[in-house]
């Protein structure tokens, strides 16, 4: 690549991380090319659509949660994992709304977005296995519900944290505690299968008229 052209793709990329942990991954492209100080056609040259572009992006902090993900697999007491697993999942969706909304709703075509969402599932499905075992976590909690909860949670985190820093981590204990089997109370519904809660986060995700 020419030096000029690595450098318009590098102003790309630091305009488009600013403009989504702003605004959002629902950004106008455009929007990201004026803060870039570039035209259209150039950043379109680099990144034929939104996905692409995207993944550019948010490749690494995906990456991150992914390997945070591996770390609280290998930690010797489940439920330790799990709760530092869920802080670390959560300080990402605090700092920034782009990732947010990569994160708890989702976009298509997003290699890494696809696997960090496989992976997501597997940890926190692995994670409860063993705490369940332990007797440590409510017998009738599955995946989905967790990961439902951490969608509709993680929305509040930015403004959250926007309000008072850190502030996110008292709702986020609170859904903690709520797994523990100690003192559980039976559930009203059935939970939702797999194709269920990705039909609900697609939902979430889609603008409102």
């Amino acid at each position: 690549m020419r030096r000029d052209a690595q450098r318009n793709r590098e102003l790309v990329l630091a305009a488009a991380r600013e403009v989504y942990a702003e605004q959002g991954v629902e950004a106008p492209l455009d929007v990201i090319a004026r803060r870039a100080g570039v035209g259209n056609a150039t950043l379109y040259r680099r990144f034929p659509d939104r996905a692409a572009l995207i993944e550019a992006v948010f490749q690494a902090t995906l990456g991150a949660v992914i390997d945070a993900g591996e770390e609280a697999r290998q930690a010797e007491d489940p439920w330790a994992g799990l709760n530092g697993y869920l802080d670390r999942v959560f300080t990402v969706l605090a700092a920034d709304r782009g990732a947010n909304d990569l994160m708890t709703t989702g976009i298509e075509g997003v290699p890494t977005l696809e696997k960090l969402h496989v992976h997501n599932a597997e940890t926190f499905g692995g994670l409860l296995e063993r705490c369940r075992r332990q007797g440590l976590v409510r017998a009738d909690v599955v995946t989905e519900d967790l990961l439902l909860s951490l969608a509709a949670l993680g929305r509040t985190a930015p403004a959250l944290e926007a309000a008072v820093p850190g502030s996110w981590r008292r709702p986020l204990a609170l859904l903690i505690d709520g797994l523990r089997a100690e003192g559980a109370h039976e559930l009203p519904t059935e939970p939702l299968t797999a194709e269920q809660l990705a039909s609900a986060l697609s939902e979430m995700n889609r603008p409102r008229k």
